[in-house]
């Protein structure tokens, strides 16, 4: 078996890893080791943040459409049950920028989810 020097390419893989650690503090952005542990937990950390960042936003959703919907008489729930019922398939990005930039149209929304629920 040859013997693999790996000159060029191990280079290149330090060299985007250093890339990556620009700017992290003291050892982790000038030693190759102390990068390369910082630059994979931060790859973690960076994919899960992605993730959580959905579920925050969807948070933020649902507590402006409560607010918009309590202030109209109604919980969230009763509200989501009762567009579901109507047949009206919105969805609570939308319905929170609604609760915030057209008070009216979302009061329209939230008298047609409670005369779908009455029924």
């Amino acid at each position: 078996m040859a013997r693999v020097k790996r000159a060029v390419n191990a280079l290149k893989k330090r060299r985007k890893v250093m890339k990556l650690a620009k700017g992290y503090f003291g050892a982790k952005s000038k030693q190759y080791r102390s990068a390369s542990e910082q630059v994979r937990r931060s790859m973690r950390y960076a994919y899960i943040g992605r993730k959580l960042k959905k579920r925050d936003f969807r948070r933020l959703w649902i507590a402006r459409i409560n607010a918009g919907a309590r202030i109209n008489g109604t919980s969230y729930s009763k509200l989501m049950d009762g567009l579901k019922k109507s047949g009206i398939t919105i969805n609570r990005k939308i319905l929170s920028e609604l609760a915030i930039s057209d008070p009216q149209g979302f009061a329209k929304l939230v008298e047609t989810a409670k005369a779908a629920q009455a029924k």
